[in-house]
């Protein structure tokens, strides 16, 4: 069966040093086998606290970054370009530590930054992209770790809202260390079929995290689930489900989210049945 993980968001933000051991005893706990560990910082999860807690834990890890206010790769100024491959960079030396095997987050714009684009500059703004992203994919490389573009829905950002846009916009670039991660919210906003949109990713999805149509716990929502999953065998991706999903409890990630109301009686519930409901569909896929 499929490994099935959760970000950690679901409960919190930041995770920082001083809060990692509790929150990922927990996950454990509840019987998740992977976690995924936001970087909003750079220093707030260091390897040499974070690696113990996953080696006694047993948590498989992956890591996602957050493209606050000001990072930016396309059209910006030198400095935020220069700053923003820092992050990038200090995300990849995160999971390079701590044995993570991808990098994932939508890495080319601020989160809710949006504009509008003729078809010339849309393609200007997707060369900016490759340009300014090629030296931390190079980065990636000599590290070991993947990383993996993340589209949003044209609410979050106006760039890259499709598996096609994302394709079109790192043409030439992808590769071993450079591919789609891929959540089912935003699939579910824009894209057709997201079923479809795992086959058009193919040999380069790199990660998935899912959830219920409403951003709540996967499971007894609008999502075609079993034809998700058989999209997901189709092109031999077998990593983890992982569930992201927001607590309306922290002022700042839920309005980056729109998170306006609680999405489960408790996060310890939205965790739980998202869990069960997950591990359900690939038990019953794997029959």
């Amino acid at each position: 069966m499929r490994s099935i993980g959760i970000n950690t968001w679901v409960w919190q933000s930041p995770l920082t040093d001083a809060t990692v051991e509790a929150r990922l005893e927990h996950v454990a706990a509840l019987g998740f086998d992977a976690v995924e560990l936001p970087l909003e910082g750079l220093g707030d999860l260091t390897p040499d606290v974070v690696g113990p807690v996953l080696e006694r834990t047993g948590l498989v890890p992956l890591v996602v970054g957050a493209m606050a206010p000001g990072r930016d790769l396309v059209e910006a100024d030198g400095a935020a370009v220069a700053a923003t491959q820092d992050y990038l960079r200090g995300c990849v030396d995160l999971a390079s530590g701590i044995g993570a095997a991808a990098v994932c987050g939508p890495f080319y714009a601020a989160t809710g930054r949006t504009w509008r684009m003729t078809p010339d500059e849309r393609r200007s703004a997707y060369a900016q992209w490759r340009e300014h992203l090629a030296p931390v994919v190079e980065h990636a490389a000599e590290s070991g770790v993947r990383i993996g573009i993340e589209p949003l829905n044209r609410y979050e950002t106006s760039l890259v809202n499709t598996v096609a846009q994302a394709l079109e916009g790192l043409d030439g670039l992808l590769g071993p260390s450079l591919g789609l991660a891929l959540d089912t919210y935003h699939l579910n906003i824009e894209e057709r079929s997201s079923a479809d949109a795992v086959r058009a990713a193919g040999e380069h999805l790199v990660h998935v995290q899912v959830c219920g149509s409403d951003r709540g716990a996967p499971g007894g929502d609008q999502t075609d689930w079993p034809a998700l999953i058989a999209a997901l065998d189709e092109v031999g991706h077998t990593g983890p489900l992982v569930i992201e999903s927001f607590t309306a409890e922290n002022a700042s990630i839920a309005t980056a989210a729109s998170i306006w109301r609680p999405l489960a009686p408790t996060q310890d519930d939205l965790a739980r049945d998202g869990l069960a409901f997950l591990r359900d569909l690939t038990r019953t896929e794997a029959a």
